[in-house]
């Protein structure tokens, strides 16, 4: 994946949001993790947005099968993502809370992160 994010490089949304350093492919499995770790650090107050979704279908075939013989089966799904891109977006809660709720979520993604801040708020 070369090049960095030609779409959804601005917050869009919220206030503060969760920018990519890296390309990589993100599974939906991960995804839902950060989701759920900055729901619970807010405690379910302010809003959140997911600006990635996974929409890329990933295959493989099963251990210790032959070459050839077609393609394997869908494994999984995954987004990807370039450097710029805005992951995820926070709105309706405090600075401390939103920058700690967005931390744990970067702990759950496979790729370095940046907290910004919505340039009207700075």
């Amino acid at each position: 994946m070369k090049g960095i994010s030609q779409r959804g490089a601005t917050l869009s949304f919220g206030a503060f949001g969760l920018k990519s350093l890296d390309s990589s492919f993100i599974t939906n499995r991960q995804i839902e993790a950060a989701r759920i770790a900055v729901t619970r650090r807010m405690k379910r107050e302010g809003q959140v947005w997911i600006r990635i979704f996974p929409d890329k279908p990933i295959t493989s075939k099963p251990a210790e099968v032959r070459m050839g013989k077609g393609k394997g089966a869908l494994d999984h799904w995954v987004a990807v993502v370039k450097p710029g891109r805005i992951m995820f977006e926070i709105d309706g809660v405090t600075r401390e809370t939103a920058e700690e709720a967005l931390r744990l979520a970067a702990q759950k993604l496979p790729v370095k992160t940046k907290i910004v801040v919505r340039r009207d708020l700075v």
